[in-house]
């Protein structure tokens, strides 16, 4: 039986839910000629005991370029023939995915709520972290001209974002950069594939944020159940005084991790 590389390199990635880089299967072939090599090894030095049967072409060496070869060709086929899921590749390795249509069905199946998405304010936050990083809230809040407080506390809580240090300014104020969920959301593997944009743009966040792995993900404020956002200068004066309020929480909590550090250091 002619070994069928690509029928293997399915079926390891159905049997387990953790991606699978290209090391990770090129170390596992080797492996399984070292397992079958040992096993001959020990028939041919017991006359009762038989070869353990392999398929053919199973001792040659498995080369990088073939499973390159074989992940593009699983990847092209499950969109040309628009099966159920897709090949995915993430920053950890390639996986395999249900097919983005059917995530509702998924969903109910789950129980799981809607998923949320992300206004243009939020996502507008995220462009800039993701190009600038690491910045601060300081820096953010002076290139788009207003309060970025909600948008943050939305990435962090979707753990788009995370704090990766603190700048050497005064007040050592925390710094911002993307997370390895940020990698999955954009469908790229690193941050080397994000776009080159020296000036961020409406157009450009709308091009490129708004895709993820598998294609299109329209991100509008009526598919998330989210309302728009409203800046201080917009609530009324009991809802401005909850703002500020709001604020004082966050620039006590900032001090607080400083204080936190500092008993660590």
């Amino acid at each position: 039986m002619q070994r069928d590389l690509k029928k293997i390199v399915e079926a390891l990635l159905l049997s387990t839910s953790e991606p699978l880089s290209i090391k990770d299967l090129l170390a596992l072939f080797s492996k399984y000629r070292e397992e079958v090599e040992a096993i001959n090894s020990a028939s041919a030095a017991d006359a009762e005991s038989d070869p353990i049967e392999v398929e053919a072409g199973a001792w040659a060496p498995v080369k990088k370029k073939d499973l390159e070869g074989v992940l593009q060709a699983i990847m092209e086929e499950a969109e040309a023939e628009d099966r159920s899921y897709r090949l995915a590749e993430g920053p950890k390795g390639f996986y395999l995915a249900t097919a983005p249509q059917f995530s509702d069905y998924i969903r109910l199946l789950r129980a799981e709520p809607k998923p949320m998405k992300l206004t243009v304010a939020t996502l507008e936050t995220l462009s800039i972290i993701a190009y600038r990083q690491p910045v601060t809230r300081a820096e953010i809040e002076s290139i788009r001209g207003v309060s970025v407080d909600s948008p943050i506390n939305r990435l962090l809580e979707i753990k788009l974002i995370e704090v990766i240090g603190r700048a050497e300014l005064p007040g050592r104020p925390i710094q911002y950069g993307t997370s390895e969920k940020f990698l999955e959301f954009s469908g790229i593997v690193n941050l080397d594939d994000l776009p080159a944009s020296d000036i961020l743009t409406q157009v450009q966040i709308d091009e490129f944020m708004r895709k993820d792995a598998a294609g299109e993900m329209v991100l509008s404020d009526e598919s998330v159940g989210l309302a728009k956002e409203i800046e201080p200068s917009e609530l009324p004066l009991e809802e401005t005084f909850v703002e500020v309020d709001w604020q004082k929480e966050n620039i006590e909590s900032d001090a607080f991790l400083e204080a936190s550090e500092g008993e660590h250091s």
